[in-house]
């Protein structure tokens, strides 16, 4: 630019001496023009080469020569012609010999050159496709805004008039540069070759200008649309290519592998040295030295190499932004000094306004730069993380599954990853406050001296405390982690397990246990929470303590050092930023430490084992007839590298082609044998190897949330003619039929609503679908009853099934299906006892042979024969071929006809998708609109009324102690002197000193108050969660996902818990922060007022325009992080299945998807969130700069200590009324919390556990007998009888068997008796006693029911046993002898308080049912029912156990719901039911002799 012509000299330019010196340096107009001239360069030269770098690395395409570009061109030629024009006048006036100074040459001579490089950057940005340019906007800003200040100077001193060139050429530059500005202000067109591929919905950041980026204005379409209507997918922007959880989650894993890679093998040298040292091999501390150096260091480095250049940018930002906080006192200092001078002209107090309007708002713009970068970083972080737990969960080995439960996966990827990337807000504060304390205390040096140091000795003095409290406070908040893991892991089983729970009438005492924990987890928190309250309260008495000391000190002690206004107010704001740092430290540093406990979870979860990839030598390349197919050569196998192996010197050779039965006692290994086969267990000797490609169907069916037809082609390609022949083959058609949505229909969660059967028979399909070259079943024909069991083995598994040709390895019970199979295999303890054909067995007259004896009846086809309980399962669970559909007749269309031929038309139109199917339950429905002002009143009664109202009043006492604090300093400062002293400073320093004493008192009371009534509030709302979810009917639990019921308990909970009272906290210190600092103005400059209405008003308009758009989106990302959670909790239930389908690819892009889908909730409202700072602030600044400009307008009637405190308070309301509108947002967000913590209260309630007049019925029952009178049950109100018009009586102690087809209502009535399904006619009585007059838990625990599902509870072997305490331990080893079982539990470690995995992982399925049988047994009810008790075990152990129930419940009524059929035929009546109708009734042998449908059954199962 041109300079003016008149150069910088003259005496008083830069002198040092002058009282004024300071205020004149800042604000003569040589100063301003010499900052004109050269800070623009300066700032273009030093961030230019940086951001050339980045344009090299960081190209987006190439942008085609636009108009906007072209403008841009001729703007910036026309000023370098200019400069040139610059230059060329001042070499000729040199030529003509006139003299110049230096400057005339120099000046336009950088700026010909910065103009120059600015024109290359211009081009440069052209050819990476930048858009908008924020360095450039930057520079074009200094160069209007300096020189602009400059020449205004200038011209009224009529500085321009000797120079009409230089008049001429400034104000022609001045005009291009402001026009290169506005251009700066657009935005070019897209690339044309665009670097990323087009998106559905990009994000509006890339067609935003960079003012409306600082700004956020591009967000404004959003929060709009989100305030007048409800926002949808639609509405919500895709991720690009950089933010998706394939690029991140990708970035992360690398990383993490190389650095634990790189730990590892630096433990492998120390402990090598540590070996060569001491001459002798230390193996065992090896895990111990991985343990403690090798997990949280990795993942920490890990992570910080992933983001490291973007914290550090965000980091460069907030210091810039620092660098303006701090100019701000002394702009602050400069304008007190001017207030007090009467001779400083007018103007100089307008340009401190607007500097110091100026350098808050850049303050401001660059904070909030710094929290945009790293809420997206955050973003990318947690994405990042929850995929590698994700990857995780995959390759978990079986002893890593059994350590670890579904609650605390769900926990990690919901609490964990929460807490480590909050950590990233305040990770600079860890250094940052301690660089702001010390710029205070220099500030505090310059302003009073030698006093400035007690300063120091107050705060020094102070800190032992704090860290004490914080290393106490992390204690706690461990052991608060500890608590919620235990209750995640309890609540979990509980709801996954509902219907045994219901069944026994546990609800009581499982909500015990839970309101145990819980209580002891508040306890944590309670104690966490008033340490917090005495940390923040600490640093607030150290700052009060520093202004008391540093007043009286200077005052008191010092000579000649009154109080006046600028050293008072000045002190104070640098106090301010001084409390602010001291605040903020102690948040950073639990932050910090939380974030170290999350940390250190999720590395010991990344560091658990994993399976051997190479375990099994498998090759994908199939085999020919004949060829050797499985082999294992003496292989020795355990559940961990450390545990004692469960499979010994096994030798098998399976050829292509061959049908292979595994069978063998409960416990024998033959579930291990197929884990072995899949490289599920740790080989500690031999080999094994696979050719081909394998299916596996689990003892256990694992099922998934979707539809039916996902779950069987498994993320493989639909082929519709294969599908209809599967499910044909596995007996489904006819479940598909009674379907809403025939195939299409989605499935419950962990298939509750299904059958044991029906979820059997679709694991099998899904595996038969796959096409593979080798099966390995597990006992798939234990669950199905004999006429579809026969089916399934002929049709699929047999000689002429759909697998014939392949290899199969079928481990089973049913020993009738032996003669068909191609080679036995017999194993007892672990090992492979003999092998061979069938006929070559009986022959040798071996383990076979003495399995066969132990059923009875060698070489029967009968005794095998299992049945399905379906009914009681779940409303669809009893579908089968005789269920009703529903009366619907679109369901009709859906499924083939019952013949067993489908059509070509009919086939489609089960495969063709209805609109309807798969829409989600009214449970994961998203509510819209702002949150209502129910839920407020909800929480504030949760507190309790007398509570709210004391908490109101300790905040309004504190607020009035620090007003009057305030106060009381101003008029401190306006005291007159006398000889440099002030004649009143004892008693105003005494009663300051009171008065700040008192509002520290009511701080501390106030904080803690809101912080223990938040845990009583907590502790109402989850004690209602669970009184709101417990007792509602079984149908609640099969229609709602585990995922979103746990996302409930554990993520809304830990809301509720932590972050609601934390925002009350906020809103109640802010919000009458806002009301002192609105009084404050008005009592010192009145006139401001007519500014603070307008402002206030503004306030509430954007915040009812955010609020409207983040309830919306936090609902939605709440029900997004749903989905995640319960995709998580479901692949690792089922992740053996997923490995051996080799399905982790589309698994893992399967939860990518989930993950990407929650984080398009999340980017919008992290966006919105700055939008609203950004915004708040920005008016804020125009307070303060109204707060100013008053002042200086009424400079003649205003004290300087009624300035100071005005301003101060301005400055002060700035911060308070955006923190005011922020907390009240933030917990409008928090609120939706509580807002779905009463999703249930409206929910349907089974009827009452107890009734008082069930008290006068002891002993009832007394005998036992049951009767049927017209009893009919149905699964929805929508849907017809599914069991009707059913009469029959049982008498008192008489055994009574309940046979019939896979759906004909055998276990419905079963769950009738017991009301998991209340009666939709009729009823039924025992002893005479209507059981609909009789209390649940009441009548459920009168009676004994043992489950087709084996189910134990995390915690001992006793708990699970004796769930309500009521046994000695003498009884329960007498129970567990009778079920054999004793020498098993007597050889595990701590026998009776052996701890159960979730799920009861660490034991046999075998195991697990006989110490399920061994709990009932304790119960010693009047009446027993069977539910298909013995499914999972073999047949020589369910005849002993049969016979052992038979001297144990020998007086009881026993309903026996068949599972083998011989089962029933000692019973002295047997029930035949078909189509939910009683069909037959009489003794076996009646029965027999009508040949009805008894009869047919027993056909079918070899018995006759």
């Amino acid at each position: 630019m041109a300079a003016s012509a008149e150069p910088c000299v003259g005496q008083d330019v830069w002198n040092g001496t002058e009282p004024e010196s300071t205020a004149l340096y800042l604000l003569n107009v040589c100063f301003l023009k010499t900052a004109g001239v050269w800070v623009p360069p300066m700032y273009l030269w030093v961030l230019g080469p940086i951001y050339l770098l980045y344009l090299h690395r960081h190209g987006q395409g190439y942008l085609r020569m636009s108009l906007l570009f072209k403008a841009k061109l001729v703007l910036g030629l026309a000023l370098i012609i200019l400069c040139t024009s610059s230059v060329s006048v001042a070499l000729w006036r040199i030529q003509q010999g006139t003299p110049q100074a230096p400057e005339f040459l120099i000046h336009p001579t950088v700026w010909l050159t910065t103009m120059s490089f600015a024109m290359f950057l211009i081009h440069t940005e052209r050819k990476k496709g930048v858009r908008a340019s924020g360095v450039l906007f930057g520079y074009w800003l200094l160069c209007f805004l300096l020189p602009a200040t400059s020449a205004a100077q200038l011209t009224l001193r009529g500085g321009f008039r000797s120079d009409p060139f230089y008049h001429l050429s400034t104000y022609l530059c001045l005009l291009l540069v402001a026009a290169q500005f506005v251009l700066s202000c657009l935005v070019d067109h897209p690339p044309f070759f665009p670097e990323d591929p087009q998106q559905t919905n990009p994000c509006p950041e890339a067609e935003a200008s960079f003012p409306s980026r600082v700004t956020f204005w591009w967000v404004s379409g959003l929060v709009w649309r989100g305030y007048r209507r409800t926002l949808g997918p639609e509405d919500l922007w895709s991720l690009s290519r950089e933010n998706s959880s394939e690029e991140l989650v990708s970035q992360l894993e690398r990383e993490w592998t190389r650095n634990r890679s790189a730990a590892q093998r630096r433990t492998m040298v120390r402990a090598a040295r540590k070996k060569g040292s001491h001459g002798v091999e230390t193996p065992e501390t090896e895990p111990l030295l991985e343990q403690e150096g090798g997990q949280r260091g990795p993942l920490l480095r890990a992570i910080w190499q992933m983001s490291r250049s973007t914290f550090l940018l965000a980091t460069f930002a907030i210091v810039i932004s620092d660098v303006f906080r701090f100019a701000v006192p002394k702009l602050l200092s400069l304008f007190l000094e001017f207030m007090g001078s009467p001779t400083t002209p007018a103007w100089k107090g307008y340009l401190l306004a607007v500097l110091m309007f100026l350098s808050a708002s850049l303050q401001s713009l660059l904070e909030q730069y710094y929290m945009y970068r790293v809420k997206v970083l955050q973003m990318r972080i947690r994405m990042a993380v929850i995929g590698l737990v994700y990857r995780k969960v995959l390759v978990l080995s079986s002893a890593s599954r059994k350590a670890s439960a579904v609650g605390d996966v769900v926990n990690l990827v919901s609490v964990d990853v929460q807490r480590l990337i909050d950590c990233f807000i305040y990770l600079n504060g860890l250094w940052m406050t301690i660089i702001w304390m010390a710029i205070c205390f220099i500030y505090l040096w310059q302003l009073l001296g030698v006093s400035a140091l007690t300063a120091i000795a107050v705060f020094m003095s102070l800190l032992p405390l704090n860290f004490f409290i914080t290393k106490k406070r992390k204690q706690h908040q461990q052991e608060h982690m500890r608590q919620k893991d235990s209750r995640a892991r309890l609540t979990s089983s509980i709801m996954g397990n509902m219907k045994i729970v219901k069944s026994h009438g546990w609800e009581g005492a499982f909500l015990e246990r839970i309101l145990r924990i819980r209580s002891q987890e508040l306890g944590a928190l309670r104690t966490s929470n008033l340490l917090f309250s005495m940390s923040l309260v600490s640093f607030q008495v150290s700052t009060f303590l520093v202004a008391l000391v540093l007043f009286a000190v200077h005052t008191l002690v010092a000579e000649e050092n009154a109080m006046d206004a600028e050293k008072a107010f000045v002190t104070l704001t640098v106090l301010t930023i001084l409390n602010k740092a001291q605040a903020f430290l102690p948040f950073s540093i639990n932050s910090v430490i939380q974030a170290r406990v999350s940390l250190d979870r999720l590395a010991a979860f990344l560091c658990l084992e994993e399976v051997d990839p190479g375990a099994v030598d498998s090759s994908p390349s199939r085999c020919t007839v004949g060829e050797t197919c499985v082999s294992v050569h003496d292989g020795t196998f355990a559940w961990s590298p450390e545990g004692t192996p469960c499979l010994r010197r096994i030798n098998l050779t399976v050829p292509q082609g061959r049908l292979v039965a595994v069978v063998g006692a409960v416990g024998a290994g033959k579930s291990s044998l197929l884990s072995a086969l899949l490289g599920e267990l740790s080989k500690v000797e031999g080999s094994v190897s696979i050719k081909g490609s394998v299916a596996y169907v689990p003892q256990e069916a694992w099922v998934q949330h979707m539809s039916v037809v996902e779950n069987v082609c498994f993320r493989q390609k639909l082929d519709p003619l294969w599908l209809e022949r599967v499910l044909e083959a596995c007996a489904l058609w006819p479940d598909v039929s009674s379907f809403p949505a025939g195939v299409h229909t989605k499935i419950g969660e962990q298939g509750m609503s299904l059958s044991g059967g029906q979820k059997q028979r679709l694991s099998l399909a899904r595996a038969v679908y796959r096409k593979a070259a080798v099966y390995l079943l597990d006992d798939p024909l234990a669950a199905l009853d004999a006429h579809v069991g026969q089916h399934v083995f002929n049709q699929v598994i047999g000689p002429s099934g759909l697998l014939h040709g392949t290899t199969r390895i079928l481990v089973t019970h049913v020993l009738h299906v032996l003669p068909q199979a191609d080679w036995i295999v017999v194993l007892e303890d672990g090992a492979i006892v003999e092998m061979g054909p069938y006929q070559e067995l009986l022959h040798r007259k071996g383990a076979l042979v003495r399995l066969l004896d132990a059923a009875s009846h060698p070489g029967d086809s009968g005794d095998g024969e299992t049945e399905l309980t379906t009914e009681a399962k779940d409303p669809r669970g009893s579908a089968g071929c005789e269920r009703p559909t529903g009366g619907s007749g679109r369901s009709m269309k859906l499924v083939p006809g019952k013949d067993g031929t489908t059509s070509e038309a009919q086939t489609g139109a089960v495969l063709d998708e209805p609109e309807w199917a798969g829409q989600p339950t009214a449970e994961d429905s998203v509510q819209n609109g702002r949150v209502k002002a129910t839920m407020y009143l909800t929480y504030l009664r949760a507190v309790g009324a007398p509570l709210c109202l004391y908490v109101l009043f300790l905040f309004l006492c504190q607020q009035v102690a620090s007003f009057c604090s305030s106060y009381w300093l101003s008029l401190w400062a306006d005291d007159p002197t006398a000889d440099g002293r002030q004649t009143q400073a004892a008693l105003r320093g005494s009663i300051f000193g009171l008065l700040g004493c008192l509002q520290a008192l009511g701080l501390f009371a106030s904080v803690a108050m809101v912080l223990l009534a938040g845990i009583r509030a907590s502790s109402l709302l989850f004690r209602r969660l669970l009184w709101d979810v417990v007792p509602s009917p079984i149908g609640f639990f099969e229609r709602t996902t585990l995922g979103n019921l746990l996302n409930h308990f554990s993520k809304e909970t830990d809301t509720v818990d932590v972050d609601i009272p934390d925002k009350v906290r906020s809103l109640l210190i802010y919000g009458f922060g806002l009301l002192e600092a609105i009084l404050a103005i008005m009592v010192a400059t009145p006139l401001a007022a007519v500014a603070i209405l307008p402002l206030v008003a503004l306030y509430t308009g954007l915040q009812s325009l955010y609020a409207a758009s983040l309830c919306q989106l936090r609902r939605l990302e709440s029900a997004r992080h749903s989905c995640v959670c319960s995709h998580v909790a479901e692949t690792f239930q089922g992740s053996a299945v997923v490995r051996a389908f080799q399905a982790q690819c589309p698994f893992v892009a399967q939860n990518d998807a989930y993950v990407d889908e929650s984080q398009r909730v999340t980017f919008p409202r992290l966006v919105a969130e700055r939008w609203l700072v950004v915004n708040l602030e920005l008016l804020g600044k125009v307070l303060v700069l109204a707060a100013t400009t008053c002042a200086v307008l009424s400079k003649a009637h205003l004290s300087a200590g009624l300035v100071g405190f005005s301003v101060s308070a301005a400055l002060q309301m700035t911060q308070t009324l955006q923190w005011a509108v922020r907390s009240w947002t933030d917990l409008e967000s928090s609120i939706v919390s509580v807002e779905r913590m009463k999703d249930y209260d409206r929910t349907p309630k089974e009827a009452p556990w107890r009734l008082p007049t069930c008290a006068t019925w002891s002993p009832w029952p007394h005998g036992g007998e049951i009767e049927f009178r017209n009893f009919g049950l149905r699964y929805h109100p929508e849907l017809p009888l599914a069991v009707r018009g059913v009469s029959f009586k049982i008498h008192a102690g008489e055994k009574v068997g309940i046979v019939g087809r896979t759906g004909a209502g055998k276990s419905s009535l079963a769950g009738g008796l017991v009301r998991l399904l209340e009666a939709a006619e009729g009823g039924i009585w025992i002893d005479g006693v209507p059981i609909a007059h009789v209390g649940l838990h009441t009548l459920r625990s009168r009676i004994t029911i043992i489950p087709q599902d084996s189910t134990l509870f995390p915690g001992s072997l006793r708990t699970n046993l004796d769930v309500l305490s009521e046994h000695t331990d003498e009884a329960i080893w007498e129970a567990l002898e009778t079920v054999q079982l004793r020498a098993v539990v007597a050889s595990l470690p701590g026998q009776l308080q052996y701890e159960c995995a979730e799920r009861g992982h660490n034991l046999s399925v075998g195991q697990k049912q006989l110490l399920c049988l061994a709990r009932a047994l304790l119960r010693k009810t009047r009446i027993l029912i069977l539910d298909e008790a013995m499914a999972a075990v073999d047949p020589g152990t369910e005849l002993q156990m049969q016979a052992a129930l038979g001297s144990w419940f020998a007086r009881c009524t026993v309903l026996l719901i068949a599972h083998r059929l011989r089962s029933v035929m000692d019973c002295a009546r047997v029930l035949v039911m078909d189509k939910g109708q009683l069909a037959e009734s009489g003794s076996p042998t009646q029965l027999l002799a009508q040949q009805g449908l008894f009869y047919r059954l027993a056909q079918e199962s070899g018995l006759v």
